[in-house]
């Protein structure tokens, strides 16, 4: 293996080597589990300042650099198509609502986001990004802004500019996006190390 293969090698590519099964069978699987964490994500919620606190972001994050971008995004897609078909994915749901009318409502830019920050993610990944603390941090850094841009947008645009959109969608999550992040810097590396094939 070249040193140019081994950079776009994922972090599943090493703990689950696609020569072990069909690649279709192998990604339909991995898509299926992915899309599994990304709903228990939604729904549990951790007890924290100022808002309580979802793993969701951890996961799209995560999941777009141990997958890689194709397979993230694959997965992400599978993931929206469950929400738009009305299964109960999505954080709230079925509470606030299910299907189009809810993803056509506050949080849809957060979702079309979480599909462009796991393809993005992935896509670093699979240029070694995952690999050490400053890049990982980068690349979640970037995966955070790339969540929020289309998400704050979106919120703007359903609720009127003149709300208080930052208060809303923004200022109560940063410091949980920020331990998460911590905790993916310390995740990812990690992993790598202690599961890479010499």
């Amino acid at each position: 293996m070249t040193q140019a293969d081994t950079a776009r090698e994922t972090l599943i590519d090493q703990l689950w080597p696609s020569s072990q099964l069909p690649n279709y069978v192998r990604a339909t699987l991995l898509a299926i589990v992915g899309t599994a964490l990304l709903w228990l994500s939604a729904k549990i919620q951790v007890p924290f300042w100022p808002v309580p606190m979802t793993m969701q972001t951890f996961v799209v994050l995560t999941l777009g650099m141990a997958l890689g971008w194709r397979l993230a995004g694959a997965t992400l897609l599978l993931y929206l198509a469950e929400g738009t078909i009305g299964l109960p994915v999505f954080a709230g749901t079925p509470e606030k609502g299910i299907g189009l009318a809810y993803m056509l409502g506050g949080t849809g830019g957060y979702l079309i986001g979480f599909l462009i920050a796991a393809v993005v993610c992935g896509y670093l990944a699979e240029r070694g990004w995952d690999r050490r603390v400053l890049t990982t941090v980068s690349a979640m850094l970037i995966g955070n802004v790339l969540i929020y841009v289309p998400g704050l947008l979106w919120l703007g645009a359903v609720f009127g500019w003149d709300k208080p959109i930052l208060e809303w969608g923004l200022t109560p999550f940063i410091l949980g996006d920020v331990t998460k992040l911590a905790l993916a810097a310390i995740v990812l590396p990690m992993t790598w190390k202690l599961f890479a094939r010499n």
